[in-house]
């Protein structure tokens, strides 16, 4: 018998930049003539079918008037289409038009879009380069920051994926204009979940001036979005690839997902993580990590922006309580949640593991005595 030992030990820079600004299609094309990634001359531009006649359509003509080649892979709009068959059919089509191993995948939406544009360039040819030009708040706030891509299935979100950064991440604010007010909401409380993770005087800044959003103030807008990619690259440069920290990113999430899924994706993700938002504050309360009155600030603050903290009438909540075990933090059957330790912190329940267990009755409990959302204002 013979061993043959393989060394692959490897240095690698995955830093990029994060640009924020109004307008930012020039200055992409800009970056591109000037090297962002090399000498690529073809571009698969994805993006849906929203957001193609909003701007993917110029970025495409720009591109084609610079010189370059690129192609347009449109996709409905929505989390229902962050599927591993979408994902196919674009892989498809792109092979069908010649793309190789020498091209470079340009993303422009929200979240949907950056996620499985960036599952694919993980993989296509086993990792093209990609660059994201994000148009929504929540994709600002969340998606285009940290290199996390996947795809959904009917079992679960986000836990068929892997870690892959992008060359460059573009903020275009301006953008946000042309967002439903119900999409702003979304990207609010992503927002709102940073600053009740990581800082409280964000969360002040929050409770002052979010009614300035909805005027599209240039300051608060830049404010916020700066504040948003400080937060989590704090924390994602820490620990990229989830073994502790990064977990704190998922405050709210292991109800707020659920909800999502159950409600067959007629809540947004920012609507739904609201509602898992609120379930934290109160068992956060209930384990005496957070005071009454920090709880009752959470709550004013997602209701002022414009956010449900209530279950809709048409869930299911016993399906609800399934559903919390497909979370990803679910470790031997055991359900987990990060919480608050007030307002700007996490608990930390042992070293470097921010998931509490919880029992199953625990979570049921405070699922059960969450109030009703009768109005259809947070449907699709």
């Amino acid at each position: 018998m013979h061993n043959f030992y393989v060394s692959l030990k490897k240095i690698v820079d995955d830093s990029y930049e994060i640009e924020t600004g109004y307008k930012l299609e020039p200055k992409l094309i800009c970056d591109i003539k000037n090297g962002l990634v090399g000498d690529i001359q073809k571009f698969a531009i994805i993006t849906d079918h929203i957001v193609k006649d909003l701007y993917a359509e110029n970025i495409y003509m720009q591109l084609i008037q610079a010189g370059y080649q690129a192609d347009l892979f449109i996709f409905d709009a929505g989390e229902k289409s962050k599927t591993r068959r979408t994902k196919e059919t674009i892989e498809d089509a792109m092979l069908v038009k010649g793309y190789r191993r020498d091209c470079c995948i340009l993303a422009i939406g929200g979240g949907v879009v950056t996620d499985l544009a960036g599952f694919i360039a993980g993989t296509y040819g086993r990792g093209v380069p990609f660059i994201n030009y994000a148009t929504t708040l929540l994709a600002a706030a969340d998606a285009s920051v940290g290199g996390k891509t996947a795809v959904d299935t009917p079992l679960a979100t986000n836990l068929i994926g892997l870690f892959y950064q992008p060359k460059k991440v573009y903020v275009d604010i301006a953008a946000w204009q042309t967002l439903p007010q119900r999409q702003i909401a979304s990207g609010l409380a992503e927002t709102i979940k940073h600053a009740c993770l990581a800082d409280h005087d964000f969360f002040d800044y929050l409770k002052q001036h979010i009614d300035q959003i909805w005027t599209f103030n240039p300051d608060v807008c830049e404010h916020i979005a700066q504040e948003n990619c400080r937060i989590k690259y704090n924390v994602v440069m820490k620990d990229e690839r989830e073994t502790g920290l990064r977990e704190t990113l998922n405050l709210g999430h292991t109800i707020g997902r659920a909800i999502e899924t159950v409600s067959n994706y007629k809540l947004l993700h920012g609507e739904a993580l609201s509602i898992g938002l609120a379930a934290e504050a109160e068992l956060s309360y209930q384990f005496g990590y957070l005071t009454k009155e920090e709880q009752n600030e959470m709550i004013n603050l997602l209701k002022k922006a414009r956010l449900p903290v209530a279950i809709p009438s048409y869930i299911n909540r016993e399906e609800l309580v399934k559903k919390l075990y497909t979370d990803k933090k679910v470790k031997n059957g055991t359900l987990r949640f990060v919480i608050q330790n007030g307002i700007g912190q996490i608990v930390e329940y042992t070293d470097n593991v921010f998931a509490i267990p919880v029992k199953e009755e625990t979570a049921r409990k405070i699922i059960m005595n969450m109030p009703e959302l009768s109005s259809e204002l947070f449907t699709q």
